[in-house]
């Protein structure tokens, strides 16, 4: 009964918040990035200024690359439990009756993996920056 579901307290809600506080916290990182970046590549001097910027820079990435997997591999658990129904409790499978919203949820999951991704290459690329400087 899809009243009983809507009714249940489901504890997952919690790391779905997780998920979409990092992903804005991570959206907002590269915003800035983006605002910074932009109108240096219109001028076309260099990205990054100084060793201290690209260290700085190297530490954002890093820090929101291990928040934004840990909150995706946090989800992905959860996701799976509401997908094939939990077995030991009474709590039935969610996304029979909430087949789009599951859906939309497995969607939001790999992109958060794919900006996990995109984060490291970044923080690769300020390390090739950084061992090529002669700042």
């Amino acid at each position: 009964n899809l009243d009983d579901l809507i009714n249940v307290k489901n504890s997952a809600s919690l790391l779905n918040r997780y998920v979409v506080g990092v992903s804005a916290v991570v959206a907002a990182h590269s915003l800035l990035q983006l605002l910074i970046s932009f109108p240096r590549l219109l001028r076309k001097s260099p990205v990054i200024q100084s060793r201290t910027h690209a260290w700085l820079l190297f530490a954002g990435d890093q820090v929101f690359a291990y928040a934004t997997i840990s909150a995706g591999a946090a989800a992905s658990g959860v996701t799976n439990l509401n997908r094939t129904g939990i077995r030991h409790t009474a709590l039935p499978n969610f996304c029979k009756p909430l087949r789009s919203f599951c859906d939309h949820v497995a969607v939001s999951i790999f992109f958060t993996f794919l900006s996990c991704f995109l984060l490291a290459a970044s923080a690769v690329q300020e390390v090739i920056w950084l061992s090529r400087s002669k700042y």
